[in-house]
């Protein structure tokens, strides 16, 4: 099984090969998985170098030009660090530019609080323009991952670190505002609503909450965004 970032980056090949205009830009980091991307298009993938601000900026110009990008970074370094270049040189301009960052939450720990992505969420669902994705899983990323590449626009893909596990059995098909069911039970009890690879710990019973029951209904909204104007079951 292909981990959520292993799982990205193999339906980013398979874009270009299908004769989408991507590319990837990183910050000097990613490697051992984004291999497969920068050895089949070289000329599509670009090291930014530790300066996610530039990146931003580079992303912005080649997106003005039609090139969907995908600016690959840790958690906070693409959205804190870059929030002025998203705000202005992105969002507002409404480009197709998707800021993919691995270890949201708590995933990289041991590297302390700068390395922590816990108020990315509510930095970047109040740019007007932004779309959010936050799959569950492996699965979740597939599907969000083809829906951004067949819908370019402004948008922030948050993926976890590693190990997450297939919680759907097939690709569900998703869309903003589309809550997805990972756990059915019985309708009498609660329903916890998630985002993200939280989902992971309450499927898997690894977290623990007073209120949640074996019998309890999980569901996910893997895409979101300030432009939801309805939720749909």
């Amino acid at each position: 099984m292909l981990e959520v970032r292993n799982r990205f980056i193999q339906e980013l090949v398979q874009a270009a090969r299908d004769g989408k205009n991507v590319a990837l830009m990183v910050g000097d980091l990613g490697f051992k998985v984004v291999e497969p991307f920068a050895d089949e298009f070289p000329e599509r993938f670009f090291n930014a170098g530790v300066a996610e601000q530039n990146m931003m900026g580079m992303a912005a110009g080649l997106a003005s030009e039609g090139i969907h990008v995908f600016a690959y970074s840790i958690a906070n370094f693409p959205t804190f660090r870059c929030a002025e270049q998203i705000r202005n040189d992105i969002d507002y301009h409404k480009l197709p530019v998707t800021i993919v960052t691995v270890g949201g939450g708590l995933a990289y720990g041991n590297l302390g609080y700068s390395h922590h992505a816990i108020q990315d969420y509510a930095l970047m669902r109040v740019l007007p323009n932004m779309l959010i994705a936050a799959p569950a899983d492996p699965m979740e990323v597939t599907a969000c991952t083809r829906y951004l590449v067949n819908n370019p626009q402004s948008s922030y893909l948050r993926l976890g670190k590693a190990g997450e596990q297939d919680i759907h059995s097939t690709i569900p098909v998703v869309e903003p505002g589309k809550w997805l069911t990972l756990k059915p039970g019985n309708e009498r009890e609660r329903a916890f609503l998630v985002t993200g690879a939280i989902a992971q710990e309450l499927v898997g019973g690894h977290l623990t909450l007073a209120e949640y029951k074996p019998e309890s209904m999980v569901y996910s909204i893997p895409l979101w965004s300030m432009a939801t104007k309805s939720a749909q079951h």
